[in-house]
Order: C-alpha cells, then sequence, then structure tokens
C-alpha cells in the first residue's frame, strides 16, 4: 500500500532567524518547555497553509502537542473541504528538538555554547537538550507505530488490500519517473495521484529537519530530478510542506518500507503573498 506522509512545520528551525510565535519574533529558543501559542503573523501563515492544502482529504492527522502545532494544525484542518471537524492525534513522539538550559534564552546564546565547543550550532547539544540521535529515535518510533496502523487499517482481507498492491505499483512508476528530466510542477497535488492514504504530520522545524534527513539518508528516500542536498536539508520555513511518498509491505516480522520517494521539501508557495512569509 501506498501512504502519504505530509510533513508541516508551524514554526522556524532553531538556529535560522525568523519568526512565528512571538518567541520566534525577540529569537528566543522555545524548544519543547516553552509552549507558545502562534503570533498574528504564525495564523496568516497556518491559514495560507490550509488554504494551499484544502483539496487534498487526509485520511490520519497527527500533531505534537506543542500549542503551536495544535494551533497551525486546527487552522489548516478548519480550511480543509474533506476534513473540517476530523479529529487529530496529539503525539508527544513529534515534540519539537529539546534545547536544555537554552531553551526560553536568545539564540545567540546557543549558536555562542556552539561556537565555544567547536560545533555547529546544528549539530551541538546544549546541557539537559535532546541529541540529533535521540530526535531520530523518536521520529523512527513514530513511523513504526505510523506503519503498523495504516497496515492494520487499510491493508485488511478483500478489495482493500487489492487496490493497496495497486497503488505500490502507481508508486513504484513515480520513483522511476524521479530520475527522468522532466522538471517537477508546483502544485498542492503533486505526487498524490494513486496514494490512497493521505498523512498529514504537523510538527516543528529543528525535528522535521532531522526526520527528512532520516527518511533521504537512512531509508534511502528517492528525491525529485535535480534536487540539491544543501535545499533539501534546508532550515524548514514557517509552514513549510514536505511530501513523501511511502510504499510499505506486509512481512512476517511486521510492517516494511519497500520504497520511499520524497515529492517536495520545504516548499512555500502558499506564503508568497504574506509581507512576513520568510
Amino acid at each position: 500500500m501506498s501512504d502519504l506522509l505530509m510533513l508541516v512545520s508551524p514554526i522556524e528551525p532553531a538556529c535560522p532567524v525568523s519568526g512565528e510565535t512571538q518567541y520566534n519574533r525577540e529569537k528566543l529558543l522555545q524548544g519543547q518547555g516553552v509552549d507558545t501559542l502562534l503570533s498574528e503573523t504564525g495564523v496568516q501563515q497556518a491559514e495560507a497553509a490550509g488554504q494551499y492544502l484544502k483539496d487534498i482529504a487526509f485520511t490520519k492527522v497527527f500533531v505534537s502537542n506543542l500549542q503551536r502545532a495544535v494551533q497551525t494544525a486546527e487552522i489548516i484542518l478548519r480550511n480543509n473541504s474533506h476534513c473540517s471537524g476530523m479529529e487529530m492525534v496529539l503525539e508527544p513522539l513529534l515534540r519539537e528538538r529539546g534545547f536544555g538550559v537554552a531553551e526560553g534564552r536568545h539564540k545567540e546564546y546557543l549558536k555562542n555554547m556552539a561556537n565555544a565547543a567547536g560545533q555547529s550550532c546544528r549539530d551541538y547539544t546544549p546541557p539537559g537538550g535532546e541529541t540529533l540521535d535521540q530526535v531520530k529515535l523518536r521520529f523512527k518510533k513514530f513511523l513504526k507505530a505510523l506503519f503498523k496502523q495504516m497496515l492494520d487499517e487499510h491493508l485488511s482481507s478483500g478489495p482493500a488490500a487489492s487496490s493497496g498492491a495497486s497503488a505500490s505499483g502507481d508508486v513504484a512508476q513515480g520513483t522511476a519517473a524521479v530520475a527522468s528530466n522532466t522538471p517537477p510542477r508546483c502544485s498542492a497535488d503533486d505526487g498524490l495521484q494513486g496514494v490512497l492514504v493521505h498523512t498529514l504530520v504537523v510538527s516543528h522545524g529543528a525535528y522535521i529537519r532531522v526526520a527528512i534527513w532520516h527518511l533521504v539518508e537512512d531509508l534511502n528516500c528517492a528525491l525529485p530530478a535535480g534536487a540539491k542536498m544543501q535545499q533539501v536539508f534546508s532550515p524548514c520555513p514557517n509552514t513549510g510542506i514536505s511530501r513523501f511518498i511511502l510504499t510499505l509491505s506486509e512481512s512476517e516480522s511486521g510492517p516494511v518500507l519497500s520504497a520511499a520517494r520524497c515529492v517536495f521539501t520545504n516548499r512555500k508557495d502558499h506564503l508568497e503573498n504574506l509581507a512576513d512569509g520568510e
């Protein structure tokens, strides 16, 4: 079966400067310990994302249980033509990376600590914070639970199983097309053809950056034609959208990821008309 995994970030990553909550505007780190709502600009960005995704009939919605993610997801679903009122699953595994003693402090504080340790801001772990490997482990646990749920609900015996097999074939064709020289079109429904299950995941910038790294580097996710690694792993903008097509199959030991394809990462077309879109 094929599953659409769409990642939406309600906030900017920790190190690059941008804003969506008031803390972001003041260049203060939030992580997990600072749980704030969206700023006025953040609400506008979420509304824009909701309008961009309004025609996609999401099957499941998983959201970090931090307020800024929940508020973003609520706005996206409220704008959706098919999913208004859909129940969200609040998932602690999707919480932002913890930044320990740096949370609530200015971003320069983290940069200075990283410089003193001779590390990049992205790789540095402040005292009490989460390492990148710990964040990746959380994402792997989330994927494992997601895969099991998708198979349990959509690969039962009978017609559903046959439909799932057919969708997997469609994704295989799409994966092969990644190697072509055809430039991808920028449309909200890119990559959706033949995909049966649409999963919306709303999380946070630093977390999503680790998630994308795991999908591409560890799970050998196929990238769009002409994609540059620097762009794929670039900081996720406010309400930036990334889309992956994951093909699952059953085995005696449980769900197996048989193919993965990245449709796009960090798309921000919906922010073009917002003055503070970046």
